[in-house]
């Protein structure tokens, strides 16, 4: 009975020894930090075969270059683009994210970048709703067009 007692209370100090925020680490981190303006990008309600471009914006709020080295879509339909070059400390930069919108229906996916920061991965989301184009819809455009 003892030694579990022992072990539990070495248990909790342990933990409460090493329960520093993620943030207070990041102050005294040396390498490179992420600081997204969003990471979760929410398309909304969007027509079928509309643009599907947008982009996560980023700072390198930290103390060395942070170098991408790869960046990943959740699925096919998630195309995602790195910036080549090295984000210095005190620069911004952007990860490109093309949705293929020709896709009806609700959408949730994921973008994985691995780089050499705080977090060497970090996932971001895009999520929204493609709406089918009506055929009455595509008639008048086309009758628009050839009307000019």
């Amino acid at each position: 009975m003892k030694k579990t007692l022992l072990i539990l209370f070495v248990g909790f100090l342990s933990i409460s020894i090493n329960a520093q925020s993620k943030e207070e680490i990041k102050k005294d981190y040396t390498g490179p930090v992420f600081e997204f303006e969003n990471e979760v990008i929410d398309y909304g309600e969007i027509a079928q075969n509309s643009d599907g471009n947008r982009v996560f914006k980023f700072k390198n709020i930290g103390k060395s270059p942070i170098i991408i080295t790869q960046v990943k879509g959740s699925c096919g339909c998630t195309v995602p683009t790195k910036p080549e070059e090295p984000i210095m400390p005190g620069a911004t930069g952007e990860i490109n994210v093309k949705y293929a919108t020709n896709r009806i229906g609700p959408f949730s996916k994921t973008v994985t970048i691995t780089s050499n920061a705080f977090e060497t991965q970090k996932v971001l989301r895009i999520k929204g709703r493609v709406l089918e184009t009506k055929n009455d819809d595509l008639e008048k455009k086309k009758s628009m067009v050839s009307e000019k």
